[in-house]
């Protein structure tokens, strides 16, 4: 890693439960995640990132909108999707929100673009599944092409073409800052380097280093297009505590009905306790005190070489004020710790 690590927070706006147990309205929730945002920007985190659904057990839909908000009562902490479902929404109309977004923050914007893990957004807005892959990869190739900011022309199967078509606002100062947000994909891998795009490593299970195969393919394919390795992150999720086992007691009910509802869907086992702390003390479930957490994301930078690492610090019902806590125990505590390991561990190997 040749620049220093970034640290950021992703939310979906999970919708939680309030003090008595009774779950918050959407519009609380959202009200409640400009909140956590400010916080973390009080912190001097890097990024936090708003995940694009389209269901009942999260409340953000439109990122950008929460995002303008943000951006409102902040001053450096860089704004972005942690995804936009491209596949399902407008090239054009993306590049144009998050270009009005960076106007609004002053340059702080960010995208990350996903063809979508969860999909009730494609009937929604008229679009039919059976074409994911085929929406992602015109629509990817278009927004690609926006990001130049000239006058574009280019044609498509799915869409009529343009020709010569310049698109306002235009972002004030060089590029819109464009992730591609991977999951399991080497297809997508490669795509991001093709488009001379940095990689966002969606890593929700499992031993992180078995990605490491990705980020080899990531570097082989930006060789073989003749263009420099873009930048590389980590979402994973996590929670922080004062301890490990406050950090597990308090997540582990929550965590498992948000994996269990979408299990259901997916036609998954509901999650045990052996398999929770197996993610917690093998996996991608970066869950602990703040000593535990930071070395952990320690070796997860180190192993995978990554630029940023992003904390899906949200849990289902977990309440915003256990949130809030795990927020500022992340920035005051957990990055500086993983700041001094991994700057230890430079100086060792030099």
């Amino acid at each position: 890693m040749t620049a220093p690590l970034q640290f950021g927070l992703d939310t979906f706006g999970d919708v939680t439960r309030d003090g008595s147990g009774a779950m918050l309205p959407h519009a609380q929730v959202i009200r409640n995640v400009v909140d956590e945002a400010v916080l973390a920007d009080e912190l001097g985190l890097d990024f936090i990132g708003l995940g694009e659904h389209h269901r009942a057990d999260f409340a953000i839909s439109s990122p950008e909108t929460v995002l303008a908000a943000i951006a409102s009562r902040t001053k450096q902490i860089h704004l972005g999707s942690a995804v936009t479902v491209l596949s399902s929404d407008d090239p054009i109309r993306v590049f144009q929100r998050f270009a009005t977004l960076d106007a609004l923050s002053n340059g702080r914007a960010e995208v990350i673009l996903g063809r979508g893990s969860f999909t009730e957004s494609f009937p929604l807005f008229g679009f039919d599944l059976r074409k994911y892959e085929e929406l992602f990869e015109e629509k990817l190739d278009l927004f690609a092409a926006l990001l130049s900011q000239l006058p574009v022309s280019w044609e498509g199967k799915l869409r009529p073409p343009l020709r010569d078509q310049l698109v306002y606002p235009p972002v004030e100062n060089g590029r819109l800052k464009t992730w591609i947000g991977v999951g399991g994909s080497p297809q997508s891998v490669v795509r991001a380097a093709h488009y001379d795009l940095p990689l966002m490593l969606a890593i929700i299970g499992g031993d992180p280093a078995r990605f490491a195969p990705f980020v080899d393919l990531h570097h082989r394919a930006a060789k073989e297009f003749g263009r420099p390795a873009q930048p590389i992150g980590v979402h994973s999720p996590g929670y922080v505590a004062e301890t490990d086992a406050e950090a597990r007691e308090e997540l582990w009910p929550d965590y498992k009905a948000m994996r269990d509802r979408i299990g259901k869907e997916r036609g998954w086992p509901p999650m045990g306790r052996d398999e929770f702390v197996h993610e917690a003390e093998h996996g991608s479930l970066y869950v602990g005190s703040p000593e535990t957490v930071a070395r952990k994301i320690a070796k997860t930078a180190k192993t995978l070489r990554i630029s940023r690492f992003q904390l899906k610090y949200s849990a289902g019902p977990l309440p915003h004020a256990k949130l809030m806590k795990s927020i500022e125990l992340y920035g005051r505590k957990v990055v500086p710790m993983v700041k001094r390991l991994l700057s230890e561990e430079s100086a060792v190997s030099v």
